[in-house]
């Protein structure tokens, strides 16, 4: 009876863990999509800049293919594992076990290889004046458009001050993304009119925060840290439901055979006669029972009085 409660109470936490696994795998993609997004764009911004290499070693473990993939493939094996514990198949729970610690190196690999602490300054924040001059182009249309939607989104304007366009380009004011509240031609009324119609704060700022960590970084780590400590749990509840199944389908031995009673039929069990379950898992073998009633096997000798 014990091992059937204890059956039961792994594969309860079993099934919570692989709701979290498909739980947070989900979290994890949403909020990497999310970020490549982003980081798309302040690439395109920071391009030949120490900016874009900082960019890239501090998001990179979060973004990374492989970590997409491991996700992705963690999905599968959560399915698969909540199949194995319903059914109780060893086969199923082995391989279970086996993709957790395969998935499990790969994180660990992973982190350890594209961990690295970038190293920026807020002075390199100048270095993004030299995308400034493109801006407008016709063979630049991309760029002008990062720049529109970096503007529009993080609410800033220009690389220090919206002045930095008037220093670093041709135009005698600034793009119409530095607005408020955007309409066509609303950069030049503010410009010679209200100036409190601009975004005051710079793009800069805006991108060396985003390249220290956003909080949906942190949020990707701490996913990260929690998957893995999840997966330690499972494999070691994993290993001990096998045990358990393993050892709980032996047969024991056959008990010595009583002594028969010739005149009572005589019932022989085979298989295990005590630990009959209902946690679905260790299944109570089947009995046959066959009845054999001895009855005197003898010569009856009748003896003929000589007279």
């Amino acid at each position: 009876m014990a091992r059937e409660d204890a059956v039961r109470c792994l594969r309860c936490l079993l099934y919570a863990l692989n709701l979290l696994f498909w739980l947070m795998s989900a979290c994890v993609l949403g909020v990497a999509a999310w970020l490549r997004d982003y980081l798309n764009t302040v690439l395109t911004l920071t391009a030949h800049t120490r900016l874009e290499e900082a960019a890239v070693l501090t998001y990179s473990p979060a973004v990374h293919p492989v970590i997409i993939a491991v996700c992705c493939f963690l999905i599968i094996v959560a399915m698969v594992g909540y199949c194995g514990t319903l059914k109780c198949n060893l086969l199923l729970l082995s391989w279970y076990f086996g993709s957790l610690l395969v998935i499990f190196c790969v994180e660990l690999a992973s982190g350890v290889w594209t961990y690295d602490e970038p190293s920026v300054q807020r002075s390199d924040m100048i270095s993004l004046k030299s995308r400034m001059p493109n801006y407008g182009l016709q063979r630049y249309q991309w760029l002008t458009h990062t720049w529109n939607t970096f503007q529009t989104e993080f609410k800033c304007c220009g690389v220090i001050y919206f002045t930095d366009w008037l220093e670093m380009t041709e135009m005698e004011w600034p793009p119409d993304s530095c607005c408020s509240n955007q309409y066509p031609g609303c950069a030049r009324h503010a410009h010679y009119r209200d100036l409190s119609d601009l975004h005051q704060e710079g793009c800069g700022p805006k991108i060396y925060s985003f390249i220290r960590g956003t909080k949906q970084l942190q949020v990707l780590r701490f996913l990260g840290v929690s998957i893995g400590v999840a997966q330690i749990l499972a494999m070691a509840l994993t290993l001990t439901l096998l045990w358990a199944l393993y050892y709980g389908r032996k047969s024991p031995e056959l008990p010595p055979p009583m002594p028969s009673d010739d005149s009572a039929p005589l019932t022989v069990t085979h298989g295990p006669s005590g630990e009959a379950t209902e946690s679905g898992c260790i299944r109570a073998p089947k009995v046959w029972a066959s009845n054999v009633t001895a009855t005197p096997n003898g010569h009856q000798f009748e003896m003929e009085r000589l007279s």
